[in-house]
């Protein structure tokens, strides 16, 4: 029993990271095409950014909702935390998130789209700055007591550190936006979206540097971890394997390849994701709650399971179905005002 317990809880830091990995990946896109429409020169094309969302924005978002389910559901204790810990830029994202959907169907249905516009792409952008705001924070730690309650006050994710994820994480989903759009269109909208890549990788990158060497100077329980064996080995390799991704993801943008960029992309987000999970673990909330101590009792964790099992394959399958049948390129005639 004691064995199960154990490893109930792993399993289902498994499976967040998954989902959260899977909504970062998906959703991202979406966002920074959202964010990418706000520099679109004329209507013509805006509609064509918008058209090759038309069909997956809305599924896209569903991990984000069945993440949310799972973190309540597997580790109570976390979920009441972080929440407490971070409203106000949770109700950033859901306020971005809001403002961002009721653009895009106003839009349709409007004569004048140029406020509908402007809204879908702030909703974009102010979605993605509450993300940042929030994984920034969680990555830093927040204050809790004995219990595991939150003890700090309204505005402890409002610093530097957390600025630095926000922002770093909106230029990576301007650079999986536009490799994305690189997929989806053609032409001179398709140029302008490989120089919308390179700048994004670039600054992208500058970004990452600057959190890997932040993090472990600012925080000693990193430090000690990062340089602690076996872990030094493999966050020795990670950096080596992240700047050769970005020199094929750049290399592949100079010679205008249109698929293999938005892959380089999703290897680099999965790169990030296996160093953070390999940091934070396992710890849900860092340094300070574990996923051992929020966990909720094996019973539910099991049962739980029998549910997502099932969950897990049907939703892949329809957003794999999804993508199936609205492959190929979005071009000036399949929009219409």
């Amino acid at each position: 029993m004691e064995a199960l317990k154990d490893f109930l809880p792993q399993v289902w830091f498994v499976i967040l990271a998954l989902f959260l990995f899977l909504y970062v990946m998906l959703d991202g896109f979406d966002l920074g095409v959202g964010i990418l429409s706000l520099t679109s020169s004329d209507e013509e094309r805006r509609g064509i950014l918008m058209t090759s969302l038309g069909n997956i924005w809305d599924a896209n978002e569903t991990w984000l909702v069945i993440m949310g389910g799972a973190l309540f559901g597997a580790f109570p204790l976390a979920y009441g935390t972080i929440l407490s810990a971070l409203y106000i830029p949770i109700f950033i994202m859901i306020f971005g998130l809001i403002f961002r959907a009721v653009a895009f169907e106003f839009r349709e249905h409007s004569n004048n789209k140029t406020f509908w516009n402007f809204a879908f792409g702030i909703g974009s952008f102010i979605a993605a700055l509450g993300q940042g705001f929030a994984l920034g924070s969680v990555i830093a730690g927040i204050k809790v007591d004995a219990s595991g309650h939150f003890i700090g006050s309204t505005w402890d994710w409002l610093d530097w550190r957390s600025l630095l994820v926000a922002l770093t994480l909106i230029q990576g989903y301007v650079l999986i936006g536009s490799t994305y759009l690189i997929l989806k269109t053609e032409g001179e909208l398709q140029k302008t979206h490989f120089k919308t890549a390179k700048i994004a990788a670039i600054t992208t990158f500058i970004g990452a540097i600057l959190i890997t060497i932040a993090t472990p100077i600012v925080y000693e329980t990193v430090r000690t971890k990062l340089f602690s064996a076996p872990l030094v080995y493999i966050f020795a390799v990670i950096p080596v394997i992240g700047v050769w991704l970005i020199w094929n993801l750049l290399s592949s943008l100079n010679r205008e390849q249109e698929n293999t960029p938005f892959v380089w992309t999703i290897l680099l987000f999965l790169l990030t994701f296996i160093g953070l999970g390999l940091i934070v673990f396992p710890y849900i909330i860092p340094n300070q709650i574990t996923i051992y101590q929020a966990a909720a009792a094996p019973s539910a964790l099991v049962f739980m399971l029998t549910f997502i099992g099932v969950l897990i394959p049907i939703m892949l399958f329809y957003n794999i179905y999804n993508y199936v049948v609205f492959r190929g390129k979005v071009v000036g005639s399949a929009y219409g005002d």
